[in-house]
């Protein structure tokens, strides 16, 4: 295996709430840069999906907006690393 050009235990050091946001900021560079075959659709994924717009254009308020989520998330984890 060839050496990182990075230092990995250096990123194991940096604050949890860094990580986080490295990990979706390297997932979401793979995603963009991948063939939608990379991530195949099934028929039972689809099906869960449109199960799930479904009911949340029957019920609106049932959810949450990702930001908020997200900063309560980023919030309680930042709250346990005290």
């Amino acid at each position: 295996m060839a050496t990182p050009a990075f230092d990995l235990n250096a990123l194991r050091r940096l604050p949890l709430a860094e990580r986080l946001k490295l990990v979706e900021d390297l997932w979401d560079s793979i995603a963009a840069e991948s063939p939608d075959a990379a991530f195949p659709v099934t028929p039972e994924l689809a099906a869960e999906l449109d199960r799930r717009s479904a009911e949340m254009e029957a019920n609106p308020g049932l959810g949450e907006p990702w930001d908020q989520v997200k900063a309560r998330t980023l919030r309680d984890l930042r709250s346990r690393q005290k």
